[in-house]
């Protein structure tokens, strides 16, 4: 059996060494690079041409979500794995259609996260277990637009329509229209309720 050749990106050394150590104590996988962050992703990548790649959302410069964008379009063969501690729908079904294998929560036994890297090796698709509900519940719902969310991110400071109008460079009143369609699409009952809901289904950064 061929030798799974693995790269690893992940901005928490202690996450990068476990992760490392997880890997190889498998026998039929290898870790041949590690990065610390999006940047040093897409540069490793190219240098090492790795089967997998274990990578997290939240890393600083560029983030993990640009990392698989950027890999896929250059290596549409490349197989990548989440791994993140952050669920949400919003966020899966964005890294699942940048191009991303597999989604899964640093919170995976050691087990799914090896089993995850043999099943995108062969090809398969892999979501933990504990975000199929999730996106199950929200299969239905609308996503927010990107001018949408750009609204609701300055909601999240604490800004005005009136401010929020003057950094968009658009009438209050799209901003009102923007944000009565925020509020059925998520179904909350006020602005901040629509903050809470838009983060935790991952359409603002926690």
């Amino acid at each position: 059996m061929a030798t799974i050749r693995v790269l690893i990106a992940d901005d928490h050394p202690i996450m990068r060494d476990g992760l490392a150590a997880l890997i190889e104590s498998a026998a039929d996988m290898t870790v041949v690079g590690q990065a610390v962050d999006g940047a040093e992703a897409i540069v490793r990548y190219r240098e090492l041409r790795p089967d997998v790649t274990l990578i997290d959302l939240q890393m600083p410069g560029v983030d993990g979500l640009q990392a698989i964008t950027s890999v896929k379009s250059e290596f549409p063969e490349a197989r990548v794995v989440v791994l993140t501690s952050y669920p949400g729908d919003a966020r899966v079904k964005e890294a699942l259609s940048r191009g991303a294998s597999a989604y899964l929560l640093k919170s995976a036994a050691r087990e799914e996260i090896l089993m995850a890297v043999r099943s995108v090796t062969g090809g398969k698709r892999v979501l933990a277990s504990e975000l199929a509900g999730d996106i199950a519940s929200h299969a239905w719902s609308e996503m927010l637009s990107d001018r949408e969310v750009s609204v609701l991110r300055l909601v999240a400071i604490g800004y005005t329509n009136k401010r929020i109008a003057d950094v968009l460079c658009v009438s209050e009143d799209a901003v009102k229209a923007r944000l009565k369609n925020i509020m059925a699409k998520l179904d909350a009952l006020d602005r901040t309720h629509a903050v809470t809901l838009a983060r935790n289904r991952g359409f603002l950064d926690s």
